[in-house]
């Protein structure tokens, strides 16, 4: 996400004008965001499956322990999932899997999803989106917002944290070398 500087001539040099920038949103890839969803899922059970072990390991003869441990380790794996699907999500845009992958949760028109649009996105739309055998994800491949179907029930669209860039420096020093 880098914004595009509008440059005029001014008696021969290059000026840039900040109040003409424009924002350019770059489109998530589809196997970014698959990779996105994955390590948020990986987390999530990585954390059920720890409390399970746990309960296990003190359940030898004491079943009442082992059943609390286990319930304890579904409450956290729940809050967990609703911190970072949610909240962390609605405020910042990425959920952990996001930011790892370099991706960014936006509205339409471009701000923060909010707390109540990332938990419609995460808990309504997602199981929308996989009950006719997964179709909602792959509209992402057919949209040409690059939107899938919870992103459509939410008002959301996932872009790239960075603009893809691949300039070679020697092609960069030209370049900057014409504008003076």
């Amino acid at each position: 996400m880098t914004p595009r500087v509008e440059t005029g001539k001014l008696s021969g040099r290059a000026i840039s004008r900040p109040e003409a920038r424009r924002r350019v949103r770059y489109r998530a890839p589809f196997a970014l965001r698959c990779g996105a969803l994955l390590i948020d899922y990986i987390l999530l059970v990585l954390i059920l499956t720890f409390s399970i072990m746990v309960a296990r390991l003190m359940g030898g003869g004491a079943r009442l322990a082992g059943g609390t441990a286990e319930k304890i380790g579904i409450l956290i794996t729940l809050v967990m999932a609703v911190l970072d699907l949610g909240v962390l999500a609605g405020l910042r845009g990425k959920t952990v899997g996001k930011w790892t992958t370099g991706l960014r949760i936006e509205r339409t028109d471009g701000g923060a999803p909010g707390i109540g649009r990332a938990l419609l996105r995460h808990f309504v739309g997602y199981p929308l989106s996989l009950l006719p055998f997964g179709l909602g994800f792959l509209i992402v491949t057919v949209s040409a917002t690059g939107r899938a179907l919870h992103d459509f029930i939410a008002g959301t669209v996932v872009v790239r944290e960075y603009a893809p860039t691949m300039i070679s420096p020697a092609r960069r020093s030209r370049a900057q070398g014409a504008e003076s």
